[in-house]
């Protein structure tokens, strides 16, 4: 059998700046065949340097048989149902979070997710920048020791209009910053703390002019009482990513992402027994980000070795049900 024989067949749906960044992303794996996006320019721009399809309706596209895997990168909206279209047609599916403006939204996916069989990920994609793999290494040689909280916090400065854009449109985002990058931090905080069983927060709009939060603030707790404190915010003014996990036996103290989030470091602070200054390792990860490529890699793995993929649409179910508690408590209702 050839190599282009166990290559998958890739069409993107949405084909802004996250569809181009999966299209650069799909490595050995998998080849790009189809390309769809409401501005027939943009997918057509995309398609040019791979040979692919064209089209201007995702639906011709998720029914194309020579399509195997669907990745869906358009606005909130859309999501849940684009997923379910493809799900239907028997593709497997990489969508990028929130996956559905609600838990409500999610259900029927799930559910043919399950009775279709096949594979769907959801891109939870900063698990695979370089200090959060490191991190979870760590984490799981057992060598933090039990983990007793996290504190975690995510930002940006927005930019003059923001409050015009689709992130500011609750019909189109479901919300507003609490939605846009509290997943992320819920996520992570979940993939090492596990299931929270008591959700407390507050999500408010203090400066956009605009009907969505622009800040988001959750405490959230394991039945154990594992705590994860947790800030998204679009007033950040510099863009920030900063989250610290701590252990009985030391903390993980991890802060950027690339780019202008500033360079990836992680930082180990491994307690002594005689406690006092901790003994101290340092990675400082400057080079080009290969989180995308890592996670399609790993999501190719999932449809040929048929596993459920580790970043799944349970886990966008559960940020999803943290975050709408969050907007009912504050008083705003995205319900979609």
């Amino acid at each position: 059998m050839s190599d282009l024989d166990t290559t998958l067949r890739i069409g993107i749906v949405g084909c802004g700046l996250i569809g181009q960044k999966r299209a650069k992303a799909l490595g050995t794996g998998g080849r790009l065949v189809a390309c769809a996006d409401i501005d027939v320019g943009r997918a057509e721009n995309l398609a040019k340097g791979f040979g692919a399809k064209v089209f201007g309706d995702w639906r011709d596209l998720v029914c194309l048989l020579e399509v195997d895997v669907v990745v869906i990168a358009t606005l909130h909206d859309s999501l849940a149902a684009i997923t379910l279209a493809a799900v239907e047609a028997g593709k497997h599916v990489l969508v990028e979070k929130p996956a559905a403006r609600s838990a409500k939204e999610l259900e029927p996916v799930i559910a043919a997710a399950e009775k279709k069989g096949v594979k769907v990920r959801v891109g939870f994609n900063h698990r695979y920048h370089r200090s959060l793999r490191k991190a979870k290494e760590i984490f799981d040689s057992g060598a933090l020791g039990e983990l007793m909280f996290i504190r975690g916090r995510y930002g940006h400065g927005g930019r003059i209009g923001y409050d015009k854009e689709w992130r500011a449109k609750p019909e189109l985002s479901g919300g507003g910053e609490l939605i846009d990058q509290g997943p992320h931090l819920i996520d992570l905080s979940r993939w090492f703390l596990g299931d929270f069983s008591e959700v407390q927060g507050f999500a408010h709009t203090y400066y956009w002019d605009m009907p969505v939060d622009d800040n988001g603030f959750m405490l959230l707790k394991t039945e154990k009482k594992q705590t994860a404190f947790l800030h998204a915010s679009c007033t950040e003014w510099k863009n920030l990513f900063s989250m610290e996990i701590y252990g009985r036996d030391g903390k993980l103290d991890l802060s950027g992402l690339g780019g202008s989030y500033g360079v990836e470091k992680l930082t180990w602070y491994k307690m002594l027994p005689e406690m006092g200054p901790p003994d101290t390792i340092s990675w400082e990860y400057p080079m080009g980000d290969d989180s995308w490529v890592v996670e399609m890699a790993e999501f190719y793995d999932d449809i040929r070795l048929n596993r459920s993929p580790a970043a799944g649409l349970g886990d966008a179910y559960a940020a999803l049900k943290i975050i709408e508690q969050i907007y009912k408590e504050s008083g705003y209702d995205h319900s979609a």
